[in-house]
């Protein structure tokens, strides 16, 4: 009873990880570039999160693996993407780059595209969901597999991973939070900043669960490769507009950028290059990986027509 009692925080920071909650924002000024790698971000709101849940996804896969066999249930490859996903995390919320976010937009624009181009597909390509249930005690696992197939939790569910559903809330969270009146307040406000973390987040393990699983009855490869390439134009749009400015949108920054040798404006035109350039080409990677996919799924089922055809005829 005492090891459960101490087990059920942890469950509960885990799903920081796949139904994210608010990530604390900067606190202090912004550092220095000579104390900046000095700068990691140990907060207990940020790290106990990381840690427990990779402790219980580990759990989880190792008892999948103990009862079944290495590689049942979840496959080597998808917890190396898990920790991947991991990583980026850490990268993006504890490394000093997220202390330099607090002066220079370009180092805040790379902790988001971490956040919702690396460690969102990642996360979900490695099915958190299924070891962390096996991390938790049988009767906690009934309850929460009876819980989450009651019609309602279903509906819910499908409705925020439609193709479309998901695909607008990504894309909303993405302009509105660049909006200079809502970037300003999270800048300015812990609160919303941390609401701004957790939406990038969240609406990205939406939309990548949508484009990679939706292809098991919601969502083909056709669709997914579709909103993958309509995600790249108009990130990459934005981005667009944030290099091609001729002023800078963010008056937050402009006493923070002239110690790292940037003005305001040049700093907002390299954050736009971040989010037009690589985060653009990580949806078309994503998009080319499923459309090579689609081409073999396409060729397995035409050589099983014309086996069946041949079959047919003898």
């Amino acid at each position: 009873m005492g090891r459960m009692r101490l087990a059920a925080p942890l469950i509960v920071v885990a799903a920081a990880i796949v139904i994210p909650v608010p990530l604390l924002a900067h606190a202090g000024r912004p550092p220095a570039p000579h104390d900046a790698w000095t700068a990691w971000s140990f907060d207990a709101g940020i790290v106990v999160p990381l840690f427990a849940a990779a402790w219980l996804y580990s759990r989880g896969v190792e008892r999948m693996w103990r009862r079944s066999g290495a590689g049942r249930g979840v496959r080597r490859w998808e917890a190396a993407c898990f920790a991947g996903g991991w990583l980026a995390l850490f990268v993006a919320l504890v490394s000093p780059l997220h202390a330099i976010g607090e002066a220079l937009f370009s180092a805040h624009m790379v902790q988001h595209e971490l956040l919702m181009a690396v460690a969102a597909p990642l996360l979900v390509l490695g099915r958190p969901l299924l070891p962390l249930l096996w991390a938790v005690p049988m009767r906690w696992r009934r309850r929460i597999g009876g819980w989450a197939r009651a019609a309602p939790v279903r509906a819910a569910w499908r409705g925020v991973t439609g193709p479309f559903v998901s695909w607008f809330l990504h894309a909303a969270a993405l302009w509105l939070w660049h909006l200079p009146s809502a970037y300003e307040a999270a800048v300015r406000s812990g609160f919303v900043h941390a609401l701004q973390h957790a939406s990038f987040l969240g609406t990205g393990l939406l939309f990548w669960w949508a484009v990679i699983h939706g292809r098991e009855g919601r969502m083909g490869y056709g669709a997914s490769v579709l909103y993958l390439f309509a995600t790249a134009m108009h990130s990459g749009g934005l981005g667009a507009l944030l290099t091609l400015t001729s002023r800078p949108w963010y008056p937050a920054y402009g006493a923070s950028t002239a110690a790292w040798g940037l003005t305001p404006l040049e700093d907002q035109q390299l954050a736009g290059l971040i989010m037009w350039v690589p985060a653009g080409a990580a949806y078309l990677v994503a998009a080319l990986v499923l459309i090579a996919a689609w081409m073999r799924e396409s060729e397995r089922r035409g050589a099983r027509w014309q086996a069946g055809r041949v079959l047919g005829t003898m």
